[in-house]
């Protein structure tokens, strides 16, 4: 495994008296597409909203092997992105005008937009192939497009690792898969440490690198998709009783539910 782009340390964290995650430990390959799944109210997004901190928590989260909290907001901003649920653009705003927000950390009164700056997002429109749509307004596109906006956004943040919580909420299969190889091809191709949440199994198995399984706060088991989803864990964690067979298209495990 590579070494650890993300990491915590008896990381406890929730929302109210009772804890959601409770001292839990773990390491974030670098460079590798790392996938949260487990059934619902286990944690995944109050993991992911811990470990860029925008959530308070007890415990350490270590980003590239330095304290989170003792990074300097602005320099996190430049390390980490995060791509929240089901996000929404303010109305009347174009596809350039959200990507170009991805350049606000970059952003003073002493610096303002630069050829840096233009130069990220032309990039980022690119990466995402929505380079012809930047006059666009975000309410006239399709859902997989406007989703692709907002990774493009992340983009321009130019950070090496990225935090996406369900980039594929409320998107049909067609429109997931290609939000998903979109993310693949971050991760082969410009080496982005990627961390999301996902809800569909078999999606999951078929572009991550690394599995997290979460249960009642704690790490299940984590570890390869083959090394990790088995008949017993879907039984024990999701309560599912189901066969694990190869993937015809890509040789790895695929769930098929009895």
């Amino acid at each position: 495994m590579s070494p650890a782009r993300l990491a915590t340390r008896s990381l406890t964290a929730g929302y109210g008296q009772e804890p959601v995650l409770c001292d839990l430990d773990l390491e974030v390959p670098a460079g590798a597409v790392t996938t949260l799944i487990g059934p619902n109210g286990c944690g995944k997004s109050t993991l992911l909203k811990s470990l860029c901190g925008l959530l308070p928590y007890e415990g350490t989260v270590e980003l590239e092997g330095r304290d989170l909290r003792g990074i300097r907001r602005p320099d996190r901003a430049r390390r980490l992105t995060m791509l929240p649920q089901a996000p929404v653009a303010p109305e009347g705003l174009t596809v350039a005008g959200l990507v170009a927000r991805g350049r606000h950390p970059y952003q003073s009164w002493m610096s303002r937009w630069s050829a840096q700056d233009e130069q990220e997002v032309r990039r980022a429109l690119h990466a995402t192939g929505l380079s012809h749509l930047g006059t666009r307004p975000i309410s006239a596109l399709s859902g997989g497009q406007r989703q692709r906006v907002w990774i493009a956004m992340a983009l321009a943040q130019d950070t090496p690792t990225l935090l996406l919580d369900e980039p594929t909420t409320y998107l049909d299969l067609a429109y997931s898969i290609e939000v998903l190889r979109l993310v693949r091809r971050l991760q082969s191709e410009q080496g982005k440490t990627v961390v999301m949440v996902l809800h569909d199994l078999n999606l999951a198995i078929r572009f991550s690198d690394h599995l997290v399984v979460l249960g009642d706060g704690v790490v299940a088991a984590q570890g390869t998709p083959q090394d990790v989803v088995t008949p017993e864990l879907l039984h024990e964690v999701f309560g599912l009783d189901a066969l694990v067979v190869q993937d015809p298209a890509t040789g790895g495990p695929l769930i098929v539910p009895r």
